[in-house]
């Protein structure tokens, strides 16, 4: 029995990582548009490193064989891949990512919002983890668009490619930003959590991802 049970895990071992079933590929993205100063930024990725080593949302992650990706966005022709897809097979992976978050540099400053080409962007980048059975994009932002495209055409073409979009909306006052993800930028099957703040950007980027990657909540 010993020896049977030795085959076995050198077997699994023999296993790539890719050919390992992909629950969920998640698209993270950044707001960095004029409105953002260097605090604000600051607020987004240290909230989002936070996030990723969090010990609830790693093991989630690790349970679930999580793809991860960050990008940053702004105007129409600004959006970068700032992370590439990450594979969380392991706590080492989720802290390598969470530090990767953490040094990110700005890619964009005065530039407009244009949450569209931002959707756009991120649909094109999952031609790279077609193995994973669901597929997020994890939109947050400050403002209304005043640049690029129709959301609600980039919104509607998502869903037609199976994508669910959820959204942090970041308020100053009201209920603005939230409203319109609600009508505009969120899937049927997504959701929108509110910050009331930037400074409660952290709080709610951990209980974002804790949603979108748990078995049980989905």
């Amino acid at each position: 029995m010993p020896h049977i049970n030795l085959l076995f895990a050198f077997l699994i071992a023999l296993v790539p990582v890719s050919a390992v079933p992909c629950e969920t590929a998640l698209m993270l993205t950044i707001d960095v548009s004029n409105s953002i100063d260097s605090t604000e930024y600051r607020l987004q990725t240290d909230g989002l490193a936070d996030a990723l080593r969090d010990p609830e949302i790693v093991e989630a992650m690790t349970a679930g064989r999580i793809a991860i990706a960050v990008m940053q966005w702004s105007g129409a022709d600004r959006q970068e891949l700032s992370i590439p897809w990450t594979r969380i097979n392991t706590t080492y992976d989720a802290a390598i990512l969470s530090r990767e978050a953490r040094a990110m540099e700005r890619a964009f400053i005065l530039s407009d919002t244009a949450p569209a080409e931002a959707i756009y962007f991120a649909l094109q980048q999952f031609n790279s983890v077609q193995d994973c059975e669901r597929r997020v994009i994890d939109v947050s932002g400050d403002g209304t668009p005043n640049g690029g495209t129709n959301v609600h055409a980039a919104r509607n073409a998502a869903e037609q490619a199976g994508v669910t979009i959820n959204g942090i909306a970041i308020e100053s006052m009201g209920m603005a930003i939230t409203n319109f993800y609600r009508s505009a930028v969120i899937t049927r099957n997504g959701f929108v959590i509110t910050a009331r703040t930037h400074r409660d950007y952290p709080t709610a980027i951990r209980a974002k991802i804790l949603r979108e990657i748990s078995k049980i909540i989905g």
